[in-house]
């Protein structure tokens, strides 16, 4: 519970054990895109019902399976971009409709074909924010979620990165941690209504890739990733409002990486 500090809770489980996947989310569901297993990328989406303990149940598939894509979404649709494909770098940029389970439809493509990337959202807009392509990416892209196209050029972060976290409120979005040859704390924010370069905000409690991040109206939440003393269960808060260091908020049930996570009340929504 995200207003409340302390420890996570168990609320279920997907249908397979995997790394490095994607979500997105509205006011009642959850949606995961489940990235690989260790053997194989995936193309199933799953979701949950947010209010209630319970496991995932098969949404849909994407356009394409991969891995490292990020998501973001509006009240009523998902979004997924970018990632790691069989042809390697992917910019494809998937959506579905939240209240409808289905397979996933183009939406159209970033400016960069990268994995690693990671997602925020307003009501109107889906940002997506670093990465790798070619090497580290800074690049921050920006779509109109209610309709169909190519992403645009919005800005670039502090610092080139992949494997970062992203969340939001419904004007300001965060990116957090990543690595940019070496394992990062910093925090960035944008403004989402407005095109431009990511300023800093502050910074994690360590150093650390592979984390995830969501949020409430007010509060954004870091937790999990890679760390310079191991994998990690440490979660960390912030204020979106106010610029400054993140401060502990508990622990995950599990120390882990290459997990992401989501809520029924960003920015988005």
């Amino acid at each position: 519970t995200i207003t409340t500090l302390g420890n996570a809770d168990t609320f279920g489980a997907l249908t397979t054990k995997c790394r490095y996947l994607a979500s997105c989310s509205s006011s009642t569901r959850g949606l995961f895109a489940l990235g690989d297993d260790g053997v194989a990328r995936s193309n199933v989406i799953e979701y949950v019902t947010i209010s209630s303990r319970s496991n995932a149940t098969d949404f849909g598939d994407l356009t394409v399976a991969r891995q490292s894509a990020a998501g973001c979404s509006s009240s009523t649709r998902g979004l997924f971009g970018g990632g790691f494909d069989a042809s390697g770098n992917s910019n494809v940029i998937d959506y579905v409709t939240i209240a409808t389970t289905g397979n996933a439809t183009d939406f159209g493509d970033l400016t960069v074909a990268r994995e690693g990337v990671t997602g925020c959202s307003s009501t109107t807009r889906g940002v997506f924010g670093g990465g790798f392509a070619a090497n580290y990416s800074n690049v921050i892209d920006y779509v109109t979620i209610s309709s169909i196209g190519n992403a645009t050029d919005f800005g670039d972060l502090t610092a080139a990165r992949y494997y970062s976290a992203s969340s939001s409120s419904s004007t300001r979005g965060l990116f957090g941690g990543g690595n940019t040859g070496s394992l990062s704390n910093i925090i960035d924010y944008i403004t989402i209504a407005s095109v431009g370069n990511a300023l800093d905000f502050g910074d994690l409690s360590s150093a650390k890739d592979s984390l995830a991040s969501c949020s409430n109206s007010t509060r954004s939440i870091f937790g999990g990733g890679s760390a310079s003393a191991g994998i990690t269960n440490v979660i960390d808060y912030v204020t979106i409002a106010s610029i400054g260091n993140a401060t502990d908020f508990g622990d995950l049930t599990v120390a882990r990486y290459a997990l992401a996570a989501c809520s029924n009340a960003h920015g988005g929504l």
